[in-house]
């Protein structure tokens, strides 16, 4: 009986966790494909240093969004997804509404004052970016933490689609090349949210003027502020390789760089689709009694999920490469295979990070990414003049692994990861496949070693792996018809 019990969770855990993934890949790829193929658009309109300059900037509004924020994108989902209580909603809802206004308005009065004694190109386009960027990261996870997945998923799939439009407008059409490319994310990522707002009415049903919010306001605070170091940390670690190039390289350079690592962001945004849905369900399921046999089963089928996305992006993107994007970024390509397995190692990592979350221990966090930051600034130091791109990337590589060290020791606090045996060859296939993606110069025989390297990978999945994954597939399939 107790065993019976014990599978009927085991399975109605997995088909929450299936159910969740099905949810944030229908937001995430349908928002990300756009993206995506905004960029071979991107590289025949805009040149190389303009591009690279607008990479620059994004750079740095990913680095300034955790503090417009208070990272209340984290503390909001977090608090809301334990909340059952109208009046508690409330306050959190109300909380962040005040303090998204009180950062915006401080935002505004630091960039009148740098447009006074400073000459920035694209000053306003920036701030309005950095802005809509802020507004979409904190509203989209209070959908989310209210319960809403639809109204969540809906915000990125329309963002896109308006940066997507836009970015035909004003680019294509007007020709107004960086400037197009800011005013399509401002307005697309703002009326996303306006659209949504205007149908679920969420944020205007929990917001009070007049509640008292100060005790989980302090909560909320409590949380988050641990978080700000640790996300300056996160931008040294994985955004300030932009700056390091542009400073010793030139812009040209940082151009091209910009271009691979927007590609090799699906695999970023695949291992978001897991991340998103393992975040629920660990937060929901971190005080049962089989948490590590559970937490183990995850990581070990996220390991083989990993390794089968990089595999076939990486051959495929290589394949296609040519009429992708414009002739001068076609030396990117050199840069997918490393960046791509650099992606999966950062996934590895960010699994890890799911302890400090379900224990709301962040502060935890901070040691790792304070040893990865430094780790990654020495070594962009230390390698890029003699290894130019290529030092940004080892640096990259080196620094996750670091980070994935020390959290694997870390979570021992938390949870216990067992890793199979068979869970080594997805990791040995992945390695090997270097190979084959810089010495073939036959498009044919890369596919070749794809299909085989996958079949491998499938091979040691095992056949409940297989089995699961297959049910998934089929059963979406027969619900579409």
């Amino acid at each position: 009986m107790a065993t019976n019990q014990h599978n009927n969770k085991a399975a109605s855990r997995g088909s929450k966790f299936l159910k969740d993934i099905g949810i944030y890949a229908i937001g995430n790829i349908g928002s990300k494909l756009i993206t995506f193929l905004m960029v071979p658009m991107y590289t025949h309109y805009v040149a190389k240093s303009d591009f690279g300059y607008y990479d620059l900037c994004l750079t740095v509004c990913l680095l300034l969004v955790p503090f417009v924020t208070l990272q209340l994108r984290d503390g909001a989902f977090r608090f809301l997804l334990d909340c059952d209580d109208t009046v508690q909603r409330q306050r959190i809802v109300s909380f962040v509404a005040r303090v998204m206004l009180v950062t915006m308005t401080i935002s505004m009065l630091v960039a009148v004052v740098m447009a006074l004694f400073t000459d920035i190109r694209y000053l306003w386009y920036a701030v309005g970016m950095l802005i809509a960027m802020s507004l979409q990261e904190v509203y989209s996870q209070v959908f989310r933490g209210l319960g809403n997945n639809r109204a969540f998923v809906m915000v990125g799939i329309l963002s896109a689609l308006g940066i997507g439009v836009f970015s035909i407008l004003f680019v294509v059409k007007m020709g107004w090349g960086i400037k197009g490319i800011y005013l399509a994310n401002i307005l697309a990522r703002v009326l996303a949210l306006i659209l949504v707002e205007s149908r679920v009415r969420l944020i205007t049903r929990h917001t009070r003027l007049h509640i008292d919010f100060r005790e989980v306001g302090r909560e909320i605070v409590h949380y988050t502020l641990p978080l700000l170091p640790g996300s300056l940390c996160w931008w040294l670690t994985g955004s300030s390789d932009r700056l390091f190039i542009s400073h010793f390289l030139g812009l040209d350079d940082n151009g091209i760089y910009a271009v691979a690592i927007r590609f090799t962001g699906i695999i970023n945004t695949l291992a978001i689709i897991f991340y998103q849905a393992w975040q629920e369900t660990a937060i929901l399921q971190y005080h049962s009694p089989d948490r590590n046999r559970f937490f183990s089963k995850m990581f070990n089928s996220y390991i083989f999920l990993l390794a089968f996305i990089f595999v076939g992006y990486v051959f495929m993107l290589k394949v296609n490469y040519d009429w992708l994007v414009a002739s001068e970024y076609n030396e990117s390509v050199n840069y997918i295979f490393p960046l791509g397995f650099s992606a999966v190692i950062f996934a590895i990592a960010a699994f890890f990070d799911m302890g400090y979350q379900c224990a709301k221990d962040t502060k935890r966090t901070l040691p790792a990414i304070v040893l990865a930051a430094i780790v990654n600034v020495a070594l962009n130091f230390l390698l890029i003049k003699p290894l130019g791109v290529y030092g940004v990337i080892v640096t990259q590589l080196v620094t996750y692994l670091v980070l994935v060290i020390y959290r694997w020791h870390d979570m021992k606090r938390y949870f216990v990861l067992k890793i199979e045996k068979r869970t080594l060859v997805p990791v040995a296939v992945m390695s090997l496949c270097a190979v084959p993606f810089y010495y073939n110069p036959f498009k044919w025989l890369d596919i070749i070693v794809m299909l085989v390297a996958l079949a491998l990978i499938a091979w040691a999945a095992g056949k409940e792996l297989r089995d699961l994954l297959l049910s998934k597939f089929t059963k979406s399939r027969a619900s579409t018809k």
